[in-house]
């Protein structure tokens, strides 16, 4: 099969050998994955894939076709459209996951739709709601809205009943960011807009002693992303006195039974929001009843050859949602 390769920190599309599903495990034929964040840092060498995982093959989620069945793999059938996030090894042509960690494709989605939902949506699913419980009527802070996971998070807030507003540093995609139905607001002074229950932390250390400003009492930090810094002094006293949270996540080292965790909530709470005809929550935010509740922004899509072109898209910021490789 042929992959996107990382050698000497370049991007380059090789040859490997075919993957042979194990006990549980399904072969699936890829046709689309998402380019994220982690894939950046591992390509810096800063983010190695967990034990297990692909080493020189990035790709944290994927959407195809079930080419194959394992021993023991009853949950999907030959053909079937099935989407999961890995520990890598999702930009090739295929690829072995156990069939716990996947999930069915919506109907309404597309290719590079599919192969941009499931690392954001999981993991801005996880975070507000397992982690933090965000619940309807609450408002939420999300920092780096215009990212996939905030893109994601917006919506997903929105879909429950809550608010959210959005700290977008890029002038010329707030008005996008505004039509997910955030407030989108410049990153200068965002304490000013708050107080807010749940804060989603994408950015990092900067913005943690405003975060404690902004938060409400017994207000909750979810920290999911440090790319501009990974060390802040805090105020202890601060967050006593609102009797805060803060807690950070991963997703990606997690280990199997917990990532089909994450799975199955995904499955029952969110997939049947990206059917047509499904409703917002105490949304009201759109009068067309037939239109999916939730979306899967994509910047743009390369083809599997022009991989080190995507990586330098992606690279270049100023886009609002997902990279999207297509096989």
């Amino acid at each position: 099969m042929r992959a996107v390769t990382i050698r000497d920190k370049e991007i380059l599309v090789e040859e490997h050998p075919d993957p042979v599903p194990g006990a549980g495990e399904v072969l699936v034929c890829v046709r689309a994955a998402g380019i994220n964040g982690a894939d950046m840092m591992q390509r810096r060498g800063l983010y190695p894939a967990p034990a297990g995982s692909p080493q020189d093959i990035p790709g944290l989620e994927l959407a195809g076709e079930v080419a194959a069945l394992g021993p023991g793999a009853t949950r999907f059938e030959v053909d079937d459209r099935v989407m999961a996030i890995v520990g890598g090894g999702g930009q090739a042509e295929l690829a072995a996951v156990h069939e716990r960690q996947l999930m069915p494709v919506p109907a309404a989605l597309d290719w590079p739709a599919a192969g941009g939902l499931p690392e954001v949506f999981t993991t801005a699913h996880d975070a507000i709601f397992t982690q933090a419980g965000l619940r309807p009527g609450e408002r939420l802070l999300v920092h780096g809205g215009a990212g996939g996971v905030g893109t994601a998070a917006i919506q997903l807030a929105i879909a429950s009943g809550a608010q959210a507003t959005a700290t977008v540093r890029r002038e010329e995609l707030r008005e996008q960011v505004a039509a997910l139905g955030a407030d989108a607001i410049a990153p200068e002074g965002f304490a000013e807009y708050g107080p807010f229950d749940v804060i989603l932390e994408l950015v990092g250390a900067p913005n943690l002693a405003e975060n404690l400003s902004a938060l409400a009492m017994g207000g909750r930090i979810c920290v999911i992303g440090v790319s501009a810094g990974a060390k802040s002094e805090i105020n202890l006293l601060a967050l006593m006195g609102k009797r805060a949270r803060i807690h950070g996540s991963t997703l990606r080292a997690r280990p199997l039974e917990e990532k089909a965790l994450a799975a199955r909530a995904l499955e029952r709470e969110v997939l049947p929001l990206f059917e047509a005809g499904s409703t917002r929550a105490r949304a009201g935010s759109r009068a067309d009843s037939k239109a999916p509740a939730l979306t899967v922004p994509i910047a743009e899509t390369f083809p599997l050859d022009e991989a080190a072109a995507a990586y330098d898209r992606f690279a270049e910021g100023g886009k609002l949602g997902k990279i999207v490789l297509t096989l």
